[in-house]
């Protein structure tokens, strides 16, 4: 699929100044431990015991959408768009019903889903940043980004340190412009993707793709040609990745792009001749080729003889819609993909966070169950640094999820918390069945009860005004200003 034509980054000249050089490194497992991730590493290599115990240890895979609609899944309700595969997950594993992202965008939602982090404390907050930051280019637009900080532990960096073999596949989004910010320097020993601040990684049909920090060249995208699709290499590069790992405990996060707009797909598959619009048919077919690619991770996890021992994970960055657009609009209406919710993607409301999240790990975990309490990306990191028997730093926001599925272990009266800066700075909380949201510009928090009102159309902070005050107050705590997001409150 590649050319071998592999160059480092520092070989690579950016005429406009807009790529600052990367560090030509590739930290093997043995430097990152001398070096040390921000937590101490005594005490969380394996002992001698635990070392025999690891075969008992799970792999680990973790597949993340983009833009991806709670109710584009069959097992949500979905009846236009076929995902069988996704489909079986649910039918084999637990589904949550009260999933969420860790923000309403991508960058964020990823910080917390690798670092464990809310949006209170998170590095990265937002897709820009405020200050701070590194400046850079989106096309010919000067804008500023945040990245995830130096040394900042990351699920990779904690599972590597007791003996996983990481990979991350896809999208990683979270280096904005810093030349050290990539997934090789976060505890990801392989990295098959692109990056925010290389324009020609980015696409269904990207010209260049990384493997770790060289940049590979697609001879099938070249000159304006489409043969390449970058679902297809995820996929390919997932399964690639297990099969030469599978005698070794690993860790590995395909992260799709799809269905993030521009809509694009490789096919229209079966719903060429639906008599449907052209983007909803493409749409469509961008979810069912994620479906498929699922569908080959499964089968090559069954074909090794290893899907029992491997828990998998799957769910989305945020809600559905990549920008407020009328066609955009239109598909996400069309196939009903945030259901009976208020909001789209960048928004605070449940429409814009609400995500699907199966978990399928057989015998391990209930199989055709449907979990109502709520969970979000912030809770990954504890969930998988258990499952590998590591140390979860005392810091971390989230919560072991997989104590939920198996023994309901999740604190009844904890809250999730959310913050956003589009158009401007905003907040939300959950606790209990209480969803309490504080819109750009306003003191007053409004309050809606889920239990009975999903779709947040009756605020009812008047009427439960001890309840609004109290969730005002932990708003205020949650939220801790940094250099990229100075706001006080």
């Amino acid at each position: 699929m590649f050319d071998h034509k592999s160059r480092t980054v520092n070989d690579l000249k950016n005429t406009d100044g807009k790529f600052k050089h990367f560090y030509n490194r590739e930290l093997t497992r043995r430097r990152l431990l001398s070096a040390g991730v921000a937590v101490s590493v005594a005490g969380m290599l394996p002992s001698a015991g635990a070392a025999k115990q690891r075969k008992t240890r799970p792999n680990i895979v973790y597949i993340i959408a983009d833009d991806l609609g709670v109710y584009d899944l069959g097992c949500y309700g979905q009846t236009k768009i076929e995902t069988p595969h996704i489909d079986r997950l649910a039918v084999e594993g637990t589904r949550f019903a009260a999933a969420y992202g860790g923000a309403p965008i991508c960058s964020p939602s990823r910080c917390a889903l690798m670092t464990g982090r809310h949006m209170g404390h998170a590095s990265v907050r937002d897709n820009f940043a405020l200050a701070g930051g590194v400046l850079g280019f989106k096309g010919t637009e000067h804008i500023r980004r945040a990245n995830i900080a130096n040394g900042e532990p990351t699920v990779a960096s904690l599972v590597q340190q007791v003996g996983y073999a990481t990979g991350l596949v896809g999208k990683w989004h979270l280096d904005g412009y810093s030349p050290e910010a990539v997934p090789t320097n976060h505890g990801f020993e392989e990295f098959h993707g692109w990056l925010t601040q290389t324009e020609t990684t980015q696409g269904y049909f990207p010209t260049q793709w990384y493997k770790n920090t060289l940049l590979q060249d697609i001879s099938g995208n070249r000159d304006g040609q489409k043969r390449v699709y970058e679902t297809d290499i995820c996929t390919r590069q997932a399964c690639e990745f297990i099969s030469d790992h599978q005698h070794e405990p690993f860790f590995l996060v395909v992260a799709y792009n799809a269905p993030h707009s521009p809509y694009m797909a490789s096919s229209l598959r079966q719903y060429a001749s639906k008599d449907w619009g052209l983007s909803e048919k493409t749409y469509a077919a961008m979810i069912s080729d994620l479906d498929d690619g699922i569908g080959a991770i499964m089968q090559t996890l069954k074909k090794l003889e290893i899907d029992e021992k491997t828990i998998v994970f799957f769910s989305s960055d945020h809600g559905p819609r990549s920008e407020p657009t009328s066609e955009q609009t239109e598909v996400v209406s069309f196939f009903n993909s945030k259901g009976p919710l208020r909001g789209f993607k960048r928004d605070l409301y449940e429409g814009g966070i609400r995500v699907p999240l199966i978990v399928r790990w057989p015998e391990k975990i209930k199989s055709g169950y449907v979990d109502e309490r709520p969970v979000y990306h912030a809770d990954f990191l504890p969930t998988a640094v258990s499952l590998a028997e590591g140390h979860v730093p005392s810091f971390i926001d989230g919560a072991d999820i997989f104590s939920t599925v198996s023994l309901g272990g999740l604190k009844e009266d904890r809250w999730l918390y959310w913050e956003t800066y589009e158009p401007s700075f905003w907040q939300a909380i959950r606790w209990k069945q209480w969803k309490a949201v504080r819109p750009v510009g306003k003191d007053r928090v409004e309050l809606y009860d889920l239990s009975s009102d999903k779709g947040e159309v009756r605020d009812v902070s008047i009427e439960y005004s001890h309840i609004s005050s109290y969730l005002k107050k932990l708003m205020q705590h949650a939220h801790v200003s940094n250099r990229e997001y100075p706001i006080p409150i």
